[in-house]
């Protein structure tokens, strides 16, 4: 049986049938209202721009009044700058909108868009490969990068995603699809990083733009959508029937395993198109799926095209706005649709009307009825101790986990010291740090390399716990601080540090803009909402509008302060030494005793909120309790090392399979992020030699194959 989702219980009262028939005017009138709404604003992007031409004169070039066809100025801004772009905007909005609706209804996870199964990592890696090694052009040269990238990850994440007896369930979907984007992620880092050039071209191209689409490159792109949306077709039915669960799709004649797949090739060949020709502009498909479901209610067909009706509205309205809210010059596409999308993605998750897909919950090892009550230790796997009246419930496999897991950081921190270094031999630093070994060896081992490894330890404990924090209170693994603006707001705020004449070194910022952009998320959202849902999506639509604002204060300087910003954001522990490490432990010292006091009442919360209120843990409270604790170590961790991403999400997944799912796996979780950064920083300064290699780009590389071995392993999904 699938994992219990939120979702469950409203499709099929929906879908039941004691569930009268919408009638056809609910179900036409919106899609009507975004018809017009969608033809409105092409004959806008049609008449204004970023120019000083005039709709008149517009007008007349269509109609063929007063000569204007003769004028070579006007012609070339009406058929080749504006008409291009205009249609750009509808195919590639309606193309986002509908990969995102149809991800949704797919995984049931409500957090879904196309950059889920890997496919957005996968055509910006080829795209940065063609643009670096290959000397591609824009657009149509864009293409065959994109959507080969994009292809082979879609095609990989398959793979793994199906190689479980259950086939490609959701959870397998999403975990193998953020493995996938973790890694190109880190490869696109380090090539980016490699040579100033391709970063110079990268850091416009990832803005997002419909600037410059031409006919041609228009025409080679349209045939990838309309095949993408031609397969969505077939997979409605089934898709409705999946709302209703697994084993009830099976039981109507659907293969859910093949619903995916198919659902899959269809958004790898919708987010592929639109990423040659727009850019990454990921934020879109996530709000046209939210839209979506408000205004079309449960029937999956017409959510679908509500949503690509939705998209094809939402981002000319979006270049329209970059074109002329600064005008003559254009602001970026993404911030303007991030600035659009996030008000109306806040509204719609605040509304009590919203029909919101949940997600599922992380699946609970063993079979048969063991399953049905995940998180419930069972007798035989714990062992009682007792003293005098007292007794304590201890998981055997989860201690042992953390024990074997405290050894093993044990060891790597005395390996990392002994293999980590680039001048010194291991038998040379060995004798270095017992202090036998001349004194520039001592200092080069001990106050350099040590300070440095204890620091990337804190650090990735720090995010471990964090997400672990987040992912449980959730239930979802895609959850990660991430979702809460931390990393977006640490950064944005060191980089306005940095121009008001600060340095790198002034760690503050980077927690106290984390905090602020938390606390940020925590006000709009008006509290957690259910499952922390609602403070979740908040975050996410608060950190698209901080990310897209980095990008383009990064896009406005110069390219030696761009690119030194840009490795920092990467995430770094150059330089870092025991002065850098005191407010780590200082932080720690206070933050993780709250944790485990959040992570044994996140664990009530798994029995459901009216037990967990019997037993003393208010649901809101411990969601709010875990919220914050969870951004004050993110963001403790990002001023320190900067946004070193994909830790946090992934330690709490093999702390999970490592340790086994009976209680909250906070110290496992920390441990394994302590153990994974080290790793990544040494593994960084000794193969980038005299250019180390940033911790983050090597974490992002290293996290996607481990994520995908633990898929892999697991015999179930």
């Amino acid at each position: 049986m699938s994992p219990p989702s939120a979702v469950s219980a409203a499709p099929r009262a929906a879908a039941g049938p004691a569930s009268p028939r919408p009638r056809a005017g609910r179900v036409l009138g919106p899609l009507a209202l975004l018809g017009a709404a969608v033809a409105l604003l092409a004959v806008a992007s049609l008449f204004v721009g970023g120019g000083d031409t005039p709709p008149g004169r517009v007008l007349d070039f269509l109609l063929d009044r007063h000569g204007a066809r003769a004028d070579g100025d006007l012609r070339t801004v009406v058929t080749t700058l504006r008409v291009p772009r205009t249609l750009a905007g509808l195919a590639v909005g309606a193309a986002l909108g509908l990969a995102g609706a149809l991800l949704q209804a797919a995984t049931r996870n409500p957090l879904a868009e196309t950059g889920l199964l890997g496919v957005n990592g996968g055509a910006a890696l080829g795209v940065v490969t063609g643009l670096t090694f290959f000397g591609a052009g824009s657009g149509a040269g864009y293409l065959p990068w994109a959507l080969g990238g994009a292809l082979a990850a879609s095609a990989l994440v398959l793979l793994v995603a199906g190689a479980g007896r259950t086939g490609a369930s959701p959870l397998r979907l999403v975990l193998a699809g953020a493995a996938i984007t973790t890694s190109a992620s880190g490869a696109i880092n380090l090539i980016v990083l490699g040579t100033g050039r391709t970063y110079d071209e990268y850091r416009f191209w990832v803005l997002g733009s419909l600037a410059g689409v031409t006919a041609h490159a228009l025409l080679g792109v349209l045939p990838v959508l309309a095949a993408g949306a031609v397969l969505a077709v077939p997979a409605v039915r089934p898709l409705a029937a999946l709302a209703l669960g697994d084993d009830t799709a099976r039981a109507l004649g659907h293969r859910p395993g093949a619903t995916r797949v198919l659902v899959a090739v269809a958004v790898t060949l919708l987010a592929a198109g639109s990423v040659a020709l727009a850019g990454p502009l990921t934020f879109l498909g996530l709000v046209a799926g939210y839209a979506a479901r408000r205004l079309a209610g449960p029937r999956t067909g017409v959510q679908l095209a509500a949503a690509a009706l939705t998209g094809a509205a939402v981002l000319p309205a979006a270049d329209l706005a970059a074109r002329v809210v600064i005008k003559p010059y254009e602001t970026s596409v993404a911030l303007v649709l991030a600035v659009l999308g996030a008000p109306l993605l806040i509204l719609l998750v605040r509304s009590r009307n919203v029909l919101l897909l949940g997600a599922p919950a992380p699946p609970a090892a063993g079979r048969g009825r063991e399953r049905a009550r995940p998180g419930v230790p069972r007798p035989d796997d714990s062992l009682v101790l007792r003293a005098g009246d007292r007794s304590v419930l201890v998981p055997c496999r989860g201690a042992l986990a953390a024990l074997g897991l405290g050894a093993l950081a044990a060891l790597v921190l005395a390996g990392c010291a002994v293999f980590g270094s680039t001048v010194l031999s291991p038998g040379e630093a060995l004798r270095a740090l017992f202090g036998d070994a001349p004194p520039g060896d001592v200092l080069m081992v001990r106050e350099f390399g040590l300070p440095r490894i204890a620091v990337a330890m804190l650090v990735g404990g720090a995010l471990g716990v964090a997400g672990c924090l987040t992912q449980t209170m959730a239930r979802n693994r895609l959850a990660s601080p991430d979702f809460l603006g931390v990393n977006e707001g640490a950064t944005l705020a060191v980089l306005l540090t940095l121009i008001g004449g600060g340095t790198l070194g002034a760690w503050w910022a980077g927690p106290l803009g984390g905090l602020l952009a938390a606390a940020l998320v925590l006000l709009i959202a008006g509290g957690t909402g259910t499952g922390g849902y609602r403070v979740l999506v908040t975050g996410f639509a608060v950190a698209a509008v901080l990310r897209a604002l980095v990008e383009l204060l990064l896009a406005r300087k110069d390219l030696d302060f761009a690119y030194a910003m840009f490795a920092w954001s990467v995430g770094s522990l150059n330089g870092r030494d025991y002065a850098s490490a005191g407010p780590l432990c200082a932080g720690l010292a206070v933050l993780l005793p709250l944790a485990l006091l959040a992570g044994r009442r996140l664990a009530l919360l798994r029995f459901g909120p009216d037990v967990a209120g019997v037993l003393g843990s208010d649901a809101r409270r411990t969601r709010l309790l875990a919220l914050v604790v969870a951004a004050c170590l993110a963001g403790l961790a990002v001023g320190v090392g900067g946004p070193i991403g994909f830790v946090a999400l992934s330690a709490p997944v093999v702390a999970t399979w490592i340790s086994g799912p009976a209680r909250v796996p906070l110290v496992a979780s920390g441990l394994a992020g302590a153990v994974f950064v080290a790793l990544a920083d040494t593994f960084g300064r000794v193969a980038g030699g005299e250019s180390e290699i940033p911790v983050g780009a090597v974490a992002g590389l290293v996290a996607g194959p481990f994520l995908l071995t633990v898929l892999l392993r697991e015999r179930r999904g």
